[in-house]
């Protein structure tokens, strides 16, 4: 979300459901209305009261900031590689930590997550890598770029927390080495335990091979030298209470997913959307006296809506950018968003996860 492919994030996973508990007095699997006010409330404060610390986002970003490229590099073939740097003169970058990405607002207003792929203590610059995949409005724009252009930035943000643990075991997936790296980086500079898996086509087309450490628990394993991986591979040498952290495609991470033990510390981004899960069939009507649409159980309001209203804006499709949240006006939703940087959803709806119980209509503001 990685901050590569199309720049569709993928938003961390954990085993934790991240859904406010169902009500307490029997209303039929639904959110309880009370944990929800809390939650709301608790959104609302954490801006007020928290400072960044380690494994936390750091300060959002006073609105959009202007960058400009100042250089593009091409680690591998479809591959590019850009520094970006304040467009005006005495503006420090916000602080970042591995993990974290940026909003990249491109021409006509097309809104990308890519992951910083740099190096946090350098504020003069933050780095982004995207690959270019046949058809993709962002990242056709992206490798349309040059030195010397100018893109708009929100963030960072942190939807792949990086925790502290004793043992690491990282994997990564071609451009899914973009969120990983800094982490492998960070983990090697503190003297942690770790292992590095980094899978691919083939070397050429996986970036920054030159950059990692040296001296490490590192092997790049290309498909074409050792054939297609399969988790218990991966995981050779895997022991109790190291922590997993997993970008790449949703095949990669499903398979290791389901091989290590219950309870371990299981972070990832993916590439594409994840799938519904556990969705009933509900209502949303487009205003108070708008259309009302059915949206099935294994499809998202986001691409109900879409049918009929395609201007609809969206991004990540997962649930924390914030693009595709509009104005809830009736009805009572299950939030599955997870908002970053203490981003308070009032009253809001994430058309690309949240949901509604069987037979809920929801009424919005669209």
């Amino acid at each position: 979300m990685t901050g590569g492919s199309e720049g569709v994030r993928h938003s961390a996973e954990y085993y934790a459901d991240p859904r406010p508990p169902v009500a307490l007095f029997g209303r039929g699997g639904q959110p309880d209305r009370f944990m929800l006010a809390l939650e709301g409330l608790a959104a609302r404060l954490e801006p007020l009261t928290s400072r960044w610390r380690p494994g936390h986002p750091p300060p959002e970003s006073a609105g959009d900031l202007t960058v400009r490229v100042a250089a593009v590099e091409h680690p591998a073939p479809d591959v590019a590689a850009l520094t970006l740097v304040p467009a005006g003169p005495g503006t420090v970058l916000p602080p970042w930590q591995p993990g974290h990405h940026v909003d990249v607002v491109l021409g006509g207003g097309v809104v990308r997550q890519y992951s910083l792929t740099g190096d946090p203590a350098d504020r003069s610059g933050y780095r982004i890598a995207v690959r270019r995949i046949e058809g993709g409005a962002g990242s056709g724009l992206v490798h349309g770029l040059a030195a010397g252009d100018t893109v708009g930035l929100r963030g960072p943000r942190n939807a792949f927390p990086f925790s502290r643990a004793d043992r690491y075991l990282f994997v990564a997936g071609g451009i899914g080495i973009t969120p990983v790296l800094p982490m492998v980086r960070a983990a090697h500079a503190a003297g942690r335990e770790f292992r590095f898996v980094y899978t691919g086509r083939d070397r050429e087309s996986m970036p920054f091979r030159d950059e990692l450490p040296e001296g490490a628990d590192v092997f790049v394993r290309p498909d074409d030298e050792y054939g297609i991986p399969d988790a218990d591979e991966l995981l050779t040498g895997f022991t109790p209470g190291t922590a997993v952290y997993v970008c790449g495609p949703a095949p990669l991470i499903n398979a290791l997913r389901r091989r290590i033990p219950e309870g371990t510390p299981f972070f990832s981004e993916r590439f594409s959307p994840s799938p519904v899960v556990d969705g009933r069939r509900f209502e949303v009507r487009l205003g108070r006296s708008g259309p009302v649409l059915t949206v099935p159980e294994d499809e998202s309001a986001l691409d109900v809506v879409r049918r009929v209203r395609p201007e609809t804006a969206y991004s990540c499709r997962q649930g924390f950018c914030g693009t595709c949240r509009v104005g809830l006006l009736a009805g009572v939703p299950d939030h599955r968003d997870r908002p970053t940087g203490g981003s308070p959803r009032g009253g809001e709806f994430a058309l690309c996860v949240s949901r509604a119980e069987e037979g809920e209509r929801i009424v919005l503001d669209l």
